[in-house]
């Protein structure tokens, strides 16, 4: 307590700095193999005034992170082997939680989110090893401008992608097996749509599988899943490693839930047109810019230019993916499968902003739906989805290869 002012800020602002870029402190850069403890009883959210404070008493010291996102404003903690199991004994009495979830993010890793009702930003931050181990965070409200530039700053590099594993050759489009990345919806602390004992992420991981299983054993298909687990990839990642595996086709799966009124069958989404402009300002605003488009680096070059060569791609794009979500959806009708009454429909979903990649999103079924939830529960009725998946993407496969071959020989 004897050091000033000038001297613990100077020290919480280099600790925040390098947490903010992903930097582990010396003392906790050993890999740990025992499991942190939260001990909730310990632990507290609270207000002093318009600031929120958080404390977390931790069993030992493990590495740790902070930072904040937007859309909605939320403060995101991640730590190294935490077990967060008593959450709910959290005493929480701060007015600006909105709400609060935590669970496994990554292999080793779990997260805490801390939904804000306004934008806040990390003033402190601080682990008190010496004796009982405490995290400490302080937030303070902050104006739009300067939360939505901490908010935008790019994962670390060695952070933000997940593990390669055995990920295929990228083959040149139209010769080789065709890259196809299955996205399993949700996973880890984001369950999706839960109904009785099914949850989207579990439903979506098991048909992902399933459908790989499918499509390796028809030929002509290489196939990597966004997550092999039940774990937590946030959304830019999964469309960051589409383009890491040399995606030709980026397929995302899930089964929601209506929370009023009724729908059931299955419904294939594309990027709305009005998405696509806004998809361009938000990824061309991204300081970490080297992977939006396939082999060209964007880092150095100003927005307008991002935007202009992320145009142009989609201009051969959308009608890509148009052709995929019709050879999509006659398969799956040929198939005898129930489909919704407007079975092709457009989004600004996340996971469809690639603009080199064509991407569709697949919602399988409603889980508010009970007929839906018996047919996606059923072996028999997965696996006639994935054969009808199977055969629309061979298709498309084989008539892009051939318009693509025709645009070659006019040049």
């Amino acid at each position: 307590m004897g050091a000033s002012g000038g001297d613990i800020w100077a020290t919480l602002k280099a600790g925040l700095v390098a947490l903010l870029i992903g930097f582990v402190p010396a003392a906790f850069a050993q890999e740990l193999t025992g499991l942190a403890r939260v001990d909730a009883d310990a632990s507290l959210i609270s207000d002093e005034g318009a600031a929120l404070v958080a404390e977390f008493a931790l069993s030992q010291a493990v590495p740790w992170r902070v930072r904040v996102l937007d859309a909605p404003p939320r403060l995101i903690l991640d730590m190294r082997e935490a077990d967060w199991s008593g959450l709910a004994d959290l005493p929480e009495l701060s007015e600006h939680v909105v709400t609060l979830r935590a669970g496994p993010f990554r292999p080793g890793w779990s997260r805490l989110v801390l939904l804000l009702d306004r934008p806040m930003l990390v003033r402190a931050a601080q682990m008190q090893t010496e004796g009982a181990v405490i995290l400490s965070l302080r937030l303070e409200p902050a104006e739009l401008a300067e939360f939505a530039a901490k908010a935008s700053l790019a994962e670390p590099a060695d952070w933000a992608l997940p593990k390669a594993q055995d990920l295929p050759a990228v083959p040149e489009r139209g010769a080789g097996p065709l890259v196809v990345v299955l996205d399993p919806g949700h996973g880890g602390i984001d369950p999706g749509a839960q109904k009785g004992d099914l949850k989207e992420a579990d439903l979506m991981l098991t048909f992902a599988r399933e459908l790989k299983e499918v499509l390796l054993r028809s030929g002509g298909f290489e196939v990597v899943l966004t997550r092999a687990t039940d774990s937590f990839v946030p959304l830019e990642e999964r469309s960051t490693l589409a383009r890491a595996v040399g995606a030709g086709v980026f397929l995302s799966l899930h089964a929601d839930a209506l929370a009023e009124g009724e729908a059931n069958g299955a419904t294939i989404y594309t990027l709305a047109e009005e998405a696509s402009d806004e998809a361009g300002r938000a990824l061309a605003e991204r300081h970490d810019r080297d992977d939006l488009l396939a082999g060209i680096d964007l880092t150095l070059q100003d927005d307008l230019v991002a935007m202009v060569l992320m145009d142009m791609a989609r201009t051969e794009t959308v009608p890509r993916t148009g052709r995929l979500a019709q050879a999509l959806q006659e398969a799956v009708t040929g198939a005898g499968i129930t489909m919704h009454p407007d079975p092709l429909q457009e989004a600004g979903f996340s996971v469809l902003k690639s603009p080199d990649i064509p991407s569709v999103l697949l919602e399988l079924g409603f889980l508010s739906s009970e007929a839906d939830r018996a047919r996606l529960a059923d072996p028999v009725w997965r696996a006639t989805m994935a054969q009808a998946l199977g055969a629309g993407l061979a298709q498309w496969a084989a008539q892009d290869a051939a318009i693509s071959a025709l645009g070659q020989l006019e040049e």
